[in-house]
């Protein structure tokens, strides 16, 4: 999969140290991945959530920080959508942003 953008999973974990290097692992593995459907993120990542317009949340370093992504099947790319904490992540509308 091509992943747009490390940039920001990179400013994230300039913040959060601690966040990186599971962070950087996800970035690793998914990267290497195909994806073509859903069914393909839940058996790489069986903890993901998939949502409705083709988003998913992953919860990254022991769900202490929630990924949100957009992904495009067709195109094999995700888009970083969000990444922060669970107060932050209850903030907004992961189907929309």
């Amino acid at each position: 999969m091509r992943i747009i953008a490390l940039r920001t999973l990179r400013e994230f974990w300039q913040n959060h140290a601690d966040a990186e290097q599971p962070l950087r692992t996800w970035y690793t593995k998914t990267k290497r991945e195909d994806w073509t459907t859903p069914a393909d993120v839940k058996a790489a990542y069986p903890t993901a959530s998939i949502l409705a317009n083709n988003r998913v949340v992953f919860d990254i370093k022991g769900n202490n920080y929630r990924l949100v992504t957009a992904l495009d099947y067709q195109y094999s790319v995700v888009y970083i959508r969000f990444i922060g904490t669970h107060r932050a992540y209850d903030q907004i509308d992961a189907t929309t942003i």
